[in-house]
This record gives C-alpha cells, structure tokens and sequence, in this order.
C-alpha cells in the first residue's frame, strides 16, 4: 500500500475522511496519487465498517447506522473509482512497455529491468480486480452505484464482498460472446461510440424526467430538509451541482444546434 500522509486530529471524522479521498481522486494526476486515493477510500471504509458495527453492538438508532452504511457507499464507491483507474493506467504502462506484462525485460542499456506490479505497490490480485470493476462499468454503465444504492435501500449494509459479487457477474456478462451474425436483426446497426454516448445522455434524462413528477418532487423536497442534519449531506449537495453543471452544459449543445 501506498503511504497516507499524515490526517489532522480535526479531520479524523467519517466525511473528512472521505471528502479528502474524493478530492485527491479527482485531482489525481500520476497512478501513484490515484493510489493514495484509493488508500484513503479504504481507510474511510474500514472507518464507516466499524462504526456500524459499533452503533449495532450499542443498539443504536437506525438513523445512525443507516448514516455509517451511507459512509461505506460513498467510500466504497470512491475506491471503485480509483481502481477503474488503476486498471487504464497499469494497462497503458504495459502498452507503453513502463511495465512488465510477463517476466520483466531488460531496457535500453541492459542493466534495468522493467518494473513489475510489486515494483509498483500492486498485487496481481489486486490488478485483476481493478480490470473486473473496469470492465463491469463498460458493460453495464453505473453498476457500481445501482448496486450500493440497491444494498442501502435495503437497509443492507454495503460491503466489499457484496460489490465484488455483483461486479464480478457484470463482468462475466460483459465477456460473453455475441450472438452469431445469423441470429441478428440483419437491419441492426451498432452505434458509434459517440452515438452511444448520446444515448446514454438522453436515456438518462429521460428516465429522470419520467420520474420527475409532482409528487415525487415533493417527496424529494421534504427528504432534502429531513437530511441536512445528515453528515454527509454536503457530498450529495455537491453531487446535484455537478449534475446541474452539466445539465446546463449539455442543453447549451442543444440551444446552439
């Protein structure tokens, strides 16, 4: 693991932690900052583990330990984030030959070896893993989040073990072979990959505008003021920001066309 520089006496509660690992994802610019990201992602998840645990052994509110498995999502998520991008750039060093795909090769003068996934603080394990979370994104667009959202609506407590699960079936789904070309619509066409982006868009809008009715709004309303206490609220609030940013960036496309 990669080392964690040293976290403030103030910052040691469950958001911190976890807005800390969010902020240094995003502005991650080398695979070892993405590193340190998905290291403190973990820490914030064993955190938000224990702390559940604890509120349950004290039979605590629901509240509060709805709160700690709300922790164990974002963490969990940031973590699934980080490795999604571990997985593109320990893939990209070893198209670029920065790292070895098998035995580890001599480079230019002969006296230095290719570094190796040990050399870079990776288990293999790990690196297959993060290749799984990739692939499960490709195939199945937002699986990460539906599953987490899926384990808390539940009121099930959302775990590594559980992810992986799913993730790992998303997978396999996204690797099985196609159809045979016979059993085809033979007037289908594929999308380009820009064409498969808009789609993702516009389904997306549309199923939320579909949603977006009265009385769901008013139900969205009153849990928004029932959830400002929440510690987390600032990271939701965050979240409907971006959303909105982008929003407005995608109908100025449209207003421009």
């Amino acid at each position: 693991m990669t080392a964690i520089a040293p976290i403030s006496s103030e910052a040691q509660d469950l958001p911190s932690l976890i807005d800390r690992a969010a902020s240094t994802l995003a502005g991650a610019k080398t695979a070892a900052e993405v590193l340190e990201a998905r290291d403190m992602a973990g820490l914030a998840y064993d955190v938000a583990k224990r702390a559940a645990r604890l509120q349950r052994a004290k039979s605590a509110h629901d509240d509060l330990v709805a709160a700690a498995h709300r922790a164990q999502a974002h963490a969990l998520e940031i973590e699934a984030r980080a490795k999604r991008r571990l997985a593109d750039e320990y893939d990209a060093a070893q198209a670029r030959g920065d790292v070895a795909s098998g035995r580890p090769k001599s480079v230019e003068n002969g006296n230095t070896f290719q570094a190796t996934a040990s050399d870079l603080g990776l288990r293999r394990d790990q690196i297959h893993e993060a290749r799984q979370i990739r692939d499960a994104e490709a195939a199945e667009p937002g699986i990460v989040r539906r599953v987490l959202n899926e384990r808390l609506e539940q009121g099930e407590e959302p775990t590594r073990a559980a992810l992986r699960k799913m993730v790992l079936d998303a997978a396999r789904r996204g690797m099985r072979p196609q159809r045979p070309a016979g059993r085809r619509n033979p007037l289908h066409v594929p999308p380009t990959p820009e064409r498969a982006a808009w789609q993702h868009v516009t389904g997306t809008f549309r199923a939320f505008a579909e949603w977006a009715s009265d009385e769901n709004l008013a139900l969205a309303r009153q849990g928004m003021r029932e959830a400002r206490d929440d510690p987390f609220h600032h990271l939701d609030a965050r979240a409907i920001h971006r959303g909105a940013a982008v929003f407005t960036k995608i109908k100025e496309w449209l207003d421009a066309e």
